[in-house]
C-alpha cells in the first residue's frame, strides 16, 4: 500500500538498491548499469512510497497500481527494488541471465513475479500502459499506471501516437516517466537523434508537464503530490538525471549503457557506496 515514507527512509533505500544493483556485475557479467542507475531514487520514491502495492501478493492485488518499464534494458533497477520488497530472492540477483534463472536482461512477466509486461523493443511502454489502463476502465476500476521513458526512447513515432491517443481518451490515470540521462547506447542524444522541447511537446499534446531533478528524493515526491491533484489529464514528469549515478566511474559515461565492471572498478563502487552511505541525510 502506499506509505508516507520519510526522505531518510527512501535515501537509505536508494542505497540499498545501488548495493542490489551491482551485485548483478560481481562476477563479470554486463549489464545495463547506467540506464538502471540513473533510475534509482525514482524506483526507490515509486516502489516504497508512492505506489499502492501489496508485498505479499503484487500480482494478485486488483486494486494495485502498475509499473511498466519501457525502457525494458533498465530492468536491473526494477530487480533491485523487487528483491528489497521480499518478492524475488536476494540470491536470483547472481543469477541474471542465466538458463534456469528467473530474471533476464529485459522484463519477461512469465518468468519474473513482479513485472507486468515484457519490454525491451523501445517505443511500446506507453501504448501498453494505454491498454491496461483501458481495460481496468471496462472493469471500472481507475488503478494507476507509471511508465517510465527513455529519452532516447523519444525517437519511436509509437510513443507519440500513445501520447496522443492517451488525451483522446481522457486517462487521468497513467503518468509518464521520462529518464533524461541524455545519453543513449553510442553516445549524447542530442547528437544522434535531437529532440528539441521534450517539455513543449508534451504540453502541447495536452498533457499536465513538471520537470524534475530525477535524483532529489524531495522534488520526486513533490512531483508525485502534484499528480495526485490532477484529474482532468493525464500526467508526464520529466527527471533530468545522470546515467551511471552513484558509481563514479560510470557517471555521464556511454561506454556503461551496457558493460561489464571490472575487479578494479568494483573497488571503487564499495569506495562510492561507502560514502553513500556515510551522507548525514537530513529531514
Amino acid at each position: 500500500m502506499r506509505s508516507d515514507a520519510s526522505y531518510k527512509e527512501l535515501y537509505t533505500r536508494s542505497v540499498s538498491l545501488r548495493q542490489n544493483l551491482i551485485k548483478v556485475f560481481e562476477n563479470n557479467k554486463v549489464g545495463h548499469l547506467g540506464g538502471a542507475s540513473s533510475l534509482t531514487e525514482l524506483i526507490a520514491c515509486l516502489y516504497f512510497s508512492e505506489m499502492n502495492i501489496s508485498r505479499d501478493a503484487i500480482l494478485q492485488d486488483k486494486e494495485r497500481d502498475y509499473l511498466i518499464l519501457s525502457k525494458g534494458h533498465a530492468v536491473l533497477i526494477q530487480y533491485a527494488a523487487l528483491v528489497e520488497l521480499g518478492v524475488i530472492p536476494r540470491e536470483e540477483l547472481g543469477r541474471v541471465k542465466t538458463l534456469g534463472g528467473i530474471l533476464q536482461g529485459h522484463p519477461d512477466m512469465r518468468r519474473t513475479p513482479g513485472i507486468e509486461a515484457n519490454t525491451g523493443s523501445l517505443g511500446q511502454g506507453l501504448s501498453i500502459a494505454l491498454g491496461l489502463a483501458l481495460g481496468q476502465r471496462l472493469d471500472g476500476k481507475e488503478n494507476r499506471v507509471f511508465t517510465v521513458i527513455g529519452d532516447g526512447e523519444l525517437a519511436e513515432g509509437q510513443i507519440w501516437e500513445a501520447a496522443m491517443a492517451v488525451v483522446n481518451f481522457n486517462m487521468n490515470n497513467i503518468i509518464a516517466i521520462i529518464d533524461q540521462n541524455g545519453l543513449q547506447a553510442t553516445g549524447p542524444t542530442e547528437k544522434r537523434f535531437r529532440i528539441a522541447g521534450i517539455e513543449e511537446k508534451w504540453k502541447a499534446f495536452g498533457w499536465n508537464t513538471i520537470c524534475i531533478d530525477g535524483h532529489n528524493i524531495k522534488e520526486i515526491l513533490q512531483a508525485f503530490e502534484d499528480v495526485r491533484n490532477v484529474n482532468n489529464r493525464p500526467s508526464v514528469i520529466i527527471a533530468h538525471t545522470v546515467k551511471g549515478k552513484g558509481f563514479s566511474f560510470a557517471e555521464h559515461n556511454p561506454a556503461f549503457h551496457n558493460a561489464a565492471v571490472n575487479p578494479d572498478q568494483l573497488e571503487v563502487v564499495a569506495k562510492d557506496l561507502n560514502e553513500l552511505k556515510q551522507v548525514d541525510v537530513n529531514e
